[in-house]
């Protein structure tokens, strides 16, 4: 590997000197070239999201774990219209929910059961706001990469095409453009994919936490209409 280092080092133009590693930024990104532009949109754009929605997703976890228990404790204790009264002063997916259920607590399980499922439905689809951002940019952003690598190669081919023949130095700017746009679409897409799941897990557990405090809900007032019709 060092004799195959330095041999590249007597191409000319590869003795290329230390960079700080804030001038090598502005090397590579000078080198990828008019791609620089859609790939940085993607990269800020994600970063935005995956900001966005873990600040949104943390307080609504917080929130919601502090609903379940409160309305757990009153249902326990059958102040159905406390329960009530607490969920419509809280802004919380779960506060919804179970104020969907509780408003029709005289109306049968079934009700309450069905009122649950079609607010259910209605806050999951609030939770995954913005995952189809992070979904897209997963996908375009290696896409725009490899679309930079057939640019780049079409430039080098260009340059030996008008030069007549091969020269390290005529298609080392067509390669650089190819493999720098490459490694930024995968630079980007890599901590984006990995966001995008980590927000899918932490709804699915949010998730998981409403259908378990709603079955008791659910469980306390069939019991409470027993209770009442014998």
């Amino acid at each position: 590997m060092v004799q195959l280092y330095a041999a590249l080092l007597q191409i000319p133009g590869m003795d290329t000197p230390t960079l700080t590693w804030q001038d090598q930024v502005a090397v590579n990104w000078e080198g990828m070239g008019f791609m620089r532009y859609p790939l940085a949109f993607c990269f800020f754009l994600g970063i935005i999201m995956i900001i966005i929605k873990f600040i949104s997703l943390t307080g609504k976890a917080a929130k919601t774990k502090r609903i379940l228990a409160d309305v757990d404790e009153l249902l326990v204790q059958q102040r159905i219209s406390e329960a009530i009264a607490l969920t419509s002063e809280t802004d919380s997916p779960a506060a919804n929910i179970l104020q969907a259920g509780l408003e029709r607590h005289e109306e049968g399980t079934e009700r309450v059961m069905k009122a649950i499922e079609n607010q259910g439905l209605i806050e999951m689809s609030k939770l995954e706001k913005g995952l189809v951002v992070l979904a897209t940019l997963t996908n375009i952003a290696p896409l725009l990469g490899f679309l930079g690598t057939v640019i780049g190669m079409i430039i080098a081919f260009q340059s030996i095409e008008a030069a007549g023949e091969v020269e390290a130095t005529l298609v080392a700017g067509g390669i650089k453009v190819a493999l720098l746009t490459t490694a930024a679409g995968l630079a980007i897409a890599i901590p984006v994919s990995v966001g995008h799941n980590y927000f899918v897990a932490k709804i699915d557990g949010l998730v998981i936490d409403m259908e378990e405090s709603a079955q008791k809900m659910v469980d306390t007032l069939h019991a409470m209409e027993a209770g009442r019709a014998g």
